[in-house]
């Protein structure tokens, strides 16, 4: 107990001191309000490049409270490893690493979140699904019993609208199997990468973050876990599914389904 409190300390102060209410905080003193946790959650929006900086934030805070015990990331596959590089590897040694996809994830954009671990002698793993192991998961039919019924239909909901209900309703399913194998796959690596009294860190799109339909669902009883939603823009009813929502500036409007072209029927 006295050491969980000595790692608090050190991450309260890490930043100086904070403004008025929680939104306002350090991230240290809004990582540390989530401790102690076997797992941390931290669902981004992709395209809000605060979120990125608030991930790299919160990888410094924590391994310098020494309490991080791995990054996690949805970015990269699971299978994949830094564990082996030393502190001072180059950013490429760390790619090759990681078999980091640049037109999928920007390195700009998380190469600071990732080198940040690395800078601090943390291994950083891949979580997501094996892309060669997406079409079995379509098929597999055990999938369908991960989730109660509730949350299944809620996510395959959430998989029309995420494709701008464009996908034919015999996909929805198939690809509702996606997205829990790859919930799965993430939680495996957490369990995989858990230390004690230490925190594995995922980073990931807020969905996956969702504690009544993601990653949480897919975790052991002995496995605590907290998830933090980050929000750039006003709340939403999805924010009950998370323990904290740490808000940032909304971004300008934009219609991701504008100029989305349904497929072509098949002839006949």
């Amino acid at each position: 107990m006295r050491s969980l409190v000595a790692v608090a300390a050190a991450l309260l102060t890490a930043c100086a001191a904070p403004g008025p209410g929680d939104s306002q905080a350090p991230i240290a003193r809004r990582a540390a309000a989530q401790l102690p946790t076997d797992a941390l959650l931290l669902g981004e929006q992709h395209d809000a490049a605060e979120h990125q900086q608030i991930e790299r934030e919160t990888v410094m805070a924590l391994a310098q409270g020494g309490r991080l015990a791995a990054l996690a990331l949805e970015m990269a596959e699971e299978g994949n490893s830094t564990a082996h590089l030393p502190r001072d590897a180059t950013e490429a040694q760390v790619q090759t690493a990681l078999g980091w996809n640049d037109k999928g994830w920007p390195w700009a954009a998380y190469g600071p979140v990732v080198m940040a671990a690395v800078r601090a002698g943390v291994p950083v793993i891949g979580a997501n699904l094996q892309r060669a192991h997406m079409k079995d998961a379509m098929a597999d039919v055990s999938l369908d019993a991960q989730l109660p019924e509730a949350a299944r239909t809620e996510q395959q909901q959430a998989v029309r609208s995420g494709h701008c209900n464009l996908l034919p309703e015999s996909q929805i399913v198939p690809m509702t199997r996606i997205q829990i194998a790859r919930d799965r796959a993430m939680a495996q690596a957490v369990v995989k990468a858990r230390v004690p009294g230490k925190t594995v860190l995922l980073v990931s799109g807020a969905g996956h973050g969702n504690k009544q339909l993601g990653v949480p669902q897919h975790l052991p009883t002995d496995v605590s876990v907290k998830a933090v939603r980050m929000r750039a823009g006003p709340p939403d009813e999805a924010d009950r599914a998370f323990d904290a929502v740490w808000p940032t500036p909304a971004l300008p409007e934009q219609d991701y389904c504008a100029g989305v072209k349904p497929p072509p029927r098949p002839a006949g």
